[in-house]
């Protein structure tokens, strides 16, 4: 639909941008921080590891306040669970409290709301040598871990995320499973754990900080048919479903989602499920739902002659299909990044509304951004239009998105600064701010204000009414 007049963005629209623990902070062994499932990842060859990333852990002052310069209004990150509660359970590491404490007082001090995500991908070692999130244990462990959360840091966060993108992890398991992939069937079963352990945590919150929201953050996207052919729609909606709905069904409505719990006992991948786990799951409706978007997919329907599944070349925003089900199809009226992601702004909106229809919530943009290569100019400038022409775009639309109807009380843009990503290191850059290093060459870490942080500090300034 096309308007005449748009909606603003909300006043107290939460502007914010993002990271995650293991790939921001740095100091992987200090200050009695345990081993995480990170700690052990082997990258390819010429691309950093994780063990020092962008030094947060030593730079965060320093960070908070370019926060405050660039006028955020939310920063969302993720508390690394190993430097909380080294071995994942038992003796609280009172060091790594102590930074988290520190970066709360921070953020508090410029008048920024924190949004804390309670795991992003780095399970404690000695969880995951212990069985992980196929043991039941884990459930067990997050729920301690939670409490420990809430007591030390609730008078001082409003907004809780979670688990981090919990369908990449099921979907595209490599990265977070060393050594060895589980099948469907143990991935389904950690699933259905983590289903549990938020479940707990969440109606904990309720009982410790009956004051503050939570919810999920999965990467949700719109699955579009390559044809008008109705078995390309049907693959679409199949796929949506097993990617998308269920995450967030579970969540909202505490219960499987038909069409994905029989294709779950179609192929033997459905999880044990322990009396009383669908009431506990029923009784944990979330605050809000929080939504990682970086583009659409695109599918037909499967031929099941053994090549629906395509060979992968990429990370998980790269189709894959799967035998039987889907076959991932090209869509000729989207760009590609320089690492094969494609670029959907009008994609968001169809996201967002899909989304906000199926289950009546506010919704917060968690992650959206452009990873590429980022030049530091001879000026000492990084002249990033393209970031600032990608993060436009989606900005139009999520304000197309707000005019829809749907409720959209913040943006958070993956990444406040440069940071590890898993597959290309610092080859590929996220953030408004430029750390001053290569893959092996740590140099001083300096901190350069990129094009879009300027861009980006006046768009929030005038809440984007110039967009």
């Amino acid at each position: 639909m096309f308007y005449k007049n748009l909606k603003d963005f909300p006043t107290d629209f939460l502007w914010g941008a993002s990271t995650s623990a293991y790939q921001v902070e740095g100091a992987w062994n200090e200050d009695g921080k345990g081993m995480s499932i990170q700690d052990t990842h082997t990258p390819p060859e010429g691309i950093t590891d994780f063990k020092i990333a962008s030094d947060h852990y030593h730079h965060m002052e320093e960070d908070v306040a370019l926060m405050a310069e660039l006028g955020l209004k939310a920063y969302r990150f993720s508390i690394s669970w190993a430097r909380i509660l080294p071995k994942g359970r038992g003796a609280v590491n009172e060091a790594g409290i102590q930074f988290y404490d520190r970066l709360l007082d921070e953020l508090h001090k410029y008048s920024i709301e924190p949004i804390v995500t309670m795991y992003h991908f780095d399970l404690p070692l000695a969880l995951y040598e212990n069985g992980g999130w196929e043991n039941r244990e884990t459930i067990d462990a997050f729920e301690e871990y939670a409490r420990i959360l809430f007591e030390r840091f609730g008078s001082k966060v409003n907004y809780w995320l979670t688990i981090n993108e919990q369908n990449v992890m099921i979907n595209h398991p490599a990265a977070m499973n060393p050594g060895k992939v589980p099948n469907k069937k143990e991935l389904y079963q950690q699933c259905h754990n983590m289903f549990v352990a938020s479940a707990k945590a969440t109606l904990l919150l309720r009982k410790m900080c009956p004051n503050a929201k939570i919810g999920p953050a999965p990467n949700i996207i719109a699955v579009y048919p390559e044809k008008c052919n109705p078995s390309d729609a049907l693959a679409a909606d199949m796929w949506e479903a097993i990617r998308c709905w269920l995450y967030y069904d579970i969540a909202v409505y505490g219960r499987y989602t038909p069409s994905v719990w029989s294709y779950l006992t179609e192929k033997g991948y459905e999880p044990e499920i322990f009396d009383g786990d669908m009431d506990l799951i029923a009784k944990a409706k979330p605050d809000f739902l929080g939504l990682n978007y970086y583009a659409t997919a695109t599918v037909s329907a499967p031929k099941n002659d053994g090549h629906d599944c395509q060979p992968r070349n990429g990370d998980q925003q790269v189709m894959v299909g799967e035998e039987g089900l889907y076959r991932a199809a090209q869509n000729p009226h989207l760009q590609q990044t320089k690492y094969g992601w494609l670029i959907d702004p009008i994609g968001l909106r169809v996201t967002l509304e899909r989304v906000y229809n199926r289950y009546h919530m506010p919704i917060l943009i968690t992650e959206n951004g452009l990873g590429t290569h980022d030049v530091l100019t001879e000026d000492g400038k990084v002249h990033d239009d393209y970031r600032i022409d990608y993060l436009s775009d989606h900005f139009k639309q999520a304000q197309l998105a707000i005019t829809d109807g749907v409720d959209l009380i913040g943006y958070c843009p993956w990444a406040f600064i440069d940071l590890v990503s898993t597959h290309q290191g610092y080859n590929k850059r996220y953030g408004f701010v430029y750390v001053d290093r290569t893959e092996d060459d740590l140099k001083e870490m300096k901190r350069i204000k990129k094009d879009s942080f300027d861009w980006y500090k006046k768009l929030i300034e005038e809440n984007a009414k110039n967009l």
